[in-house]
């Protein structure tokens, strides 16, 4: 890479960030490389963010809260100290990072995202493969939650998402549905996949066929299972990314929506506000124990999506899912290899996802939801005020 790249603007760039990364030369992407160029000079089609707040992804924050056992003074410097030798902020265990807001400060004149100077935007690509300098030690922030106040800048890159905040949403409650806006969009195109192909009845608006029209009068004789809309299991499902899992899957229709929840106190956030049909206290963490807690609730579902920030749950989340069910692991807490080993050593025929935050118009569904559905509005102003 140049050392002025803003002075040499007929050097082409990589829309992928290739040419920000400095550890390990050579054709590494943004993400798998240690080390990012974070200085704040474009290339042509890169765009600068003045940044205002950060989003620590859950599995990264919890392992920070966990390592220091909560001295939000050594979270906040193991923070800076990530950023300030890697360029980005990706959790070296872990290996997520999250997501942050600011105001777009420069646009390289080559950028294809449809930004200017002044907007106020949210990332929607993780930090962990984002160019990220910190310039104010981070002062205003306690180490003891998952959103960060800050001060520095970031860059994205010519093929980077980026979303302009709404007017009719504050900021920091924009942030938070965006940073978790893949997971609601992935579950209801799953639903909806359902719903298509076992010819269920589902609200959602995909085209009718002969084999997903609406129940009729004259069908009222079809087997019962017919007339029911795919099943949904979401683990950690107060949550954010669960509680707007379980609002997709209704929208999409689904018609038995499992919440599994650690505690008392979590299931109260969820009873009586719709959003589940079952509310279960179970350890996501235990295979016999989840199986046990949703036998008593219909058994296992269509589609289980694992929304905990916590490692161990992949073996109970096959458990939970039918034959010829779908397993989403959104959580960067899972082990992938243990999912699959796990799911061969269980005989499990069970089609396994990542979710990987992104599908097309995932953040305007996100906000969509949000808006209309009053009860997940409720629970992310609750973690707001919290």
């Amino acid at each position: 890479m140049p050392a002025s790249p803003s002075s040499q603007p007929t050097t082409t760039s990589s829309p992928l960030g290739v040419h920000r990364v400095l550890e390990p030369a050579g054709e590494s992407l943004p993400q798998a490389a240690r080390v990012l160029d974070a200085r704040p000079e474009l290339w042509p089609d890169e765009v600068r963010i003045d940044v205002d707040t950060l989003n620590l992804d859950a599995a990264s924050y919890r392992q920070l809260h966990d390592k220091h056992g909560g001295d939000g003074a050594a979270i906040r410097a193991e923070v800076l100290e990530i950023v300030g030798a890697r360029g980005k902020m990706q959790n070296p265990v872990t290996g997520s990072g999250g997501m942050l807001i600011g105001t777009v400060a420069e646009v390289g004149p080559e950028s294809g995202l449809g930004l200017a100077a002044g907007d106020r935007v949210a990332t929607l690509v993780s930090l962990s493969l984002t160019p990220l300098a910190i310039t104010d030690g981070l002062e205003r922030w306690d180490g003891l939650g998952e959103r960060v106040p800050a001060s520095g800048h970031a860059i994205l890159f010519g093929r980077s998402i980026a979303a302009k905040l709404p007017d009719d949403l504050s900021p920091e409650l924009a942030l938070m549905v965006m940073d978790v806006c893949g997971a609601p969009a992935l579950v209801a195109r799953t639903v909806r996949s359902y719903a298509g192909r076992t010819g269920r009845v589902t609200t959602s608006p995909i085209p009718p066929t002969s084999h997903g029209a609406p129940v009729t009068e004259e069908g009222k004789g079809r087997d019962e299972h017919e007339s029911e809309g795919p099943s949904v299991v979401v683990l950690g499902g107060a949550g954010k990314s669960g509680s707007l899992s379980l609002a997709a899957a209704a929208d999409a229709g689904a018609t038995r929506r499992v919440a599994v929840v650690r505690d008392d106190a979590e299931a109260a956030l969820l009873e009586g506000t719709g959003l589940a049909t079952h509310v279960v206290v179970a350890d996501a963490r235990s295979p016999i124990g989840l199986s046990d807690a949703l036998a008593a609730v219909g058994g296992p579902a269509d589609l289980t999506v694992v929304c905990v920030d916590v490692t161990g749950c992949e073996q109970p989340a096959i458990l939970a899912t039918a034959e010829g069910g779908t397993v989403i692991f959104f959580s960067m807490a899972t082990n992938f290899a243990a999912a699959a080993l796990g799911a061969e050593g269980l005989a499990a025929d069970v089609t396994m996802l990542v979710g990987n935050g992104y599908v097309p118009g995932h953040a305007a569904y996100a906000l969509e939801l949000l808006r209309a559905n009053a009860a997940v509005r409720t629970l992310f102003e609750g973690r707001l005020e919290g």
